[in-house]
């Protein structure tokens, strides 16, 4: 998957943008755009790579990222199923730094604010009490027109500005200078694995999806994701077989081949590892 550059506000003809996002999963592809953006994930969950970084999201994750930093957010495995009940919602506001001035960046007063769009270039995660308050905002935000958005985002970016116990998506600034086949290479892995599950996958072939050695593909996988892919692959697996299990009345060794698992001992042993009970138990429960 390439890196698309796109410019948000010229595609929505408006320098300011708050997006109340619902869809089966998030469609954007990887790419990046000069404005800054804020994001709020409602609901869903799966792994989101930001410029050098490839994290797992779920359900009150939020981010705020600067100029040019790469990125888009993959949904698990099951929302690309047609499952009805599944939505991947969030509020998104994208906005251009211009729209403040170059007069507005050399005020004492905002010199707070000039530093955190500066930082943005890492990404920054917004978790705690600062979380919770601009969630409340973003909600109100979606409903407010003309003035009031500019307002509110005054408001946001106050106490984004205030925070001291920010948290860095990357070590350093993004730079357009970084390799960016690295992260390609990982968008085509996933891609690949959500694709061919079910089938047994060799790492002679993942590495080739990446277009590495298999020594090199083990490496740079652990180093982004913290696991191995055997372990990822796996739990992809039983990600899947806990939905089977929760919808369809296939057996469990029915469930266990359709999901890429050789033998039913196998099966069990990996989903007791990734839920901490057996397939039985688990639809048992899900049942009640």
């Amino acid at each position: 998957m390439k890196l698309e550059q796109t410019k948000i506000t010229s595609y929505l003809n408006t320098t300011v943008s708050v997006l109340n996002r619902e869809e089966p999963f998030f469609q954007s592809p990887f790419h990046s755009h000069p404005e800054l953006e804020l994001v709020y994930i409602k609901e869903s969950f799966g792994k989101r790579i930001i410029g050098n970084s490839v994290m797992p999201f779920e359900a009150g994750d939020m981010v705020f990222l600067g100029s040019d930093i790469p990125h888009v957010w993959l949904n698990d495995e099951m929302y690309y199923r047609g499952i009805s009940t599944l939505k991947a919602k969030a509020i998104v506001v994208y906005f251009s730094k211009d729209i403040f001035g170059p007069a507005f960046y050399e005020l004492k007063e905002t010199q707070k604010i000039n530093e955190l769009f500066h930082q943005a270039g890492k990404g920054i995660s917004i978790t705690g009490k600062t979380n919770t308050r601009i969630a409340k905002k973003l909600e109100k935000l979606v409903a407010k027109k003309d003035f009031e958005i500019i307002i509110g985002l005054f408001e946001i970016l106050s106490i984004l500005s205030e925070d001291e116990d920010r948290t860095y998506i990357n070590n350093e600034i993004y730079s357009a200078l970084h390799k960016e086949s690295k992260k390609d290479r990982l968008t085509e892995v996933f891609q690949y694995v959500k694709d061919h599950y079910q089938k047994d996958i060799l790492l002679h072939e993942i590495a080739e999806v990446a277009n590495m050695t298999p020594t090199s593909f083990c490496r740079m996988f652990k180093t982004k994701t913290k696991k191995n892919f055997v372990e990822y692959l796996n739990e992809i697996r039983v990600s899947n077989a806990c939905k089977f299990l929760i919808e369809t009345d296939m057996s469990i060794s029915e469930i266990a081949y359709e999901c890429g698992f050789t033998t039913a001992s196998n099966f069990n042993k990996l989903f007791r590892k990734f839920t901490g009970m057996t397939p039985s138990e688990y639809k048992k429960n899900m049942e009640i």
